[in-house]
């Protein structure tokens, strides 16, 4: 008799006919920056302040979830700060989901003495590469954001996120998974996808059209959405 080719295969307990096998969870995480806010317009460096949107920035809120809705979504999870909770709410009501969960993790980056200020005002007080005290530094930020956004894709199996934060966490967030490439602007409003897979986090898209899932990842010239995130790489 001719035997069949022994194949590998890992397994837990025994290899029997009853042997269960490790499945590959794939949870794909779609990370979008909050309408835009009165702070916004005026240039001014929000950070952990809670500014809240303004009519435009409620009417992109709209837009990006009527955008959102040509897919299908299990879930909104925010930023507790106001700005993104207001734009997480929009999206939910836009998609018929529930009212997004928050994540406290998920705030925007401390700015310190910095916040409030106007581009002109920062040069003034703390010029050039002048340490700007309170400044919650990028290392830190990812300290507390990328096992949020573990913990929010293994409590989500196979399912699909939006994750509702802000310019500077999704700067930080693209500084780490995809360090190879400068990024344009993170705008008010915008979707940049993401896909976790057996524990490792990677980019899909970078301001994602949402109409063609095989894009790939495009570098693009750097642009800062704040002229304090512009001031350093770290």
């Amino acid at each position: 008799m001719r035997e069949h080719p022994r194949l590998w295969s890992p397994c837990w307990g025994d290899c029997g006919r009853n042997a269960t096998f490790p499945r590959k969870e794939r949870v794909l995480l779609y990370l979008v920056r909050h309408g835009e806010t009165d702070w916004n317009l005026e240039r001014r460096i929000q950070g952990s302040t809670d500014i809240p949107l303004n009519d435009t920035g409620r009417g992109q809120a709209r837009e990006t979830g009527r955008l959102l809705a040509t897919r299908r979504w299990d879930a909104v999870i925010s930023s507790p700060l106001s700005r993104a909770l207001e734009t997480a709410s929009i999206i939910a009501e836009e998609n018929g989901l529930p009212a997004p969960a928050t994540v406290g993790a998920l705030v925007e980056r401390r700015y310190g003495e910095a916040e409030g200020l106007e581009d002109h005002e920062l040069d003034r007080r703390f010029p050039g590469d002048t340490p700007v005290p309170g400044r919650e530094t990028r290392a830190e930020v990812l300290e507390r954001v990328l096992p949020a956004l573990m913990a929010i894709a293994n409590g989500h199996p196979d399912q699909s996120i939006i994750v509702v934060s802000h310019g500077g966490v999704i700067r930080s967030v693209l500084s780490a998974v995809d360090p190879a490439h400068s990024h344009g602007r993170i705008s008010n409003g915008s979707v940049h996808s993401f896909r976790h897979e057996d524990g490792t986090l990677e980019l899909i898209a970078f301001d994602d059209p949402l109409e063609d899932e095989s894009l790939e990842v495009a570098p693009d010239d750097l642009d800062e959405q704040n002229p304090i995130e512009a001031r350093e790489s770290l």
